[in-house]
């Protein structure tokens, strides 16, 4: 971990002999797969998160404003899994918190656009910087050919799915 944080490791939410086996409907649905394994993995990582003083949604903003500086409100609720007018709030709150600041579009002042301050970009990297630790960890558990394919994979499904959403 950067700056000798850890993340906790804590098993207690991790699947037991009572999770459901291969060849069981939900033992083999995707969905459930994909929430259970996302549901442990973000809960060692949340749990980080709020030591760093944050709820989950502001983590996932900050986050999401590391990569793009100065998005849009709806682009933000797109990438962070919110609801717009909740994370309008949650915006106003991290900006009261000095986090991030609110400034209109240039080109049309009816839109806003969020970006980072300078305490919020600190914070932002070190928790990015801890999130790829994390993730790694996750990934390890996995063979080489596996953790290599499964976010390409992800990415793919996804954006074929975001596809035929549009048509």
């Amino acid at each position: 971990m950067s700056q000798g944080t850890s993340i906790p490791t804590d098993t207690a939410n991790t699947p037991t002999g009572d999770t459901p086996g291969q060849g069981q409907f939900v033992g083999d649905y995707l969905l459930y797969l994909l929430a259970a394994v996302s549901d442990v993995a973000s809960a060692q990582f949340h749990a980080h998160v709020r030591k760093a003083g944050l709820r989950v949604p502001e983590w996932r903003v900050l986050a999401c404003l590391v990569d793009e500086e100065g998005a849009m409100v709806t682009r933000l609720a797109r990438l962070s899994l919110l609801e717009q007018s909740r994370l309008t709030k949650i915006i106003d709150q991290m900006a009261e918190r000095g986090l991030v600041r609110r400034n209109p579009d240039p080109d049309d002042a009816r839109r806003v656009r969020v970006f980072l301050t300078g305490d919020g970009r600190a914070l932002a990297q070190r928790l990015v910087s801890d999130a790829r630790d994390h993730e790694a960890q996750i990934l390890s558990k996995l063979e080489l050919a596996d953790a290599d394919a499964i976010k390409p994979t992800l990415r793919a499904l996804l954006a074929r799915m975001d596809d035929s959403e549009d048509r």
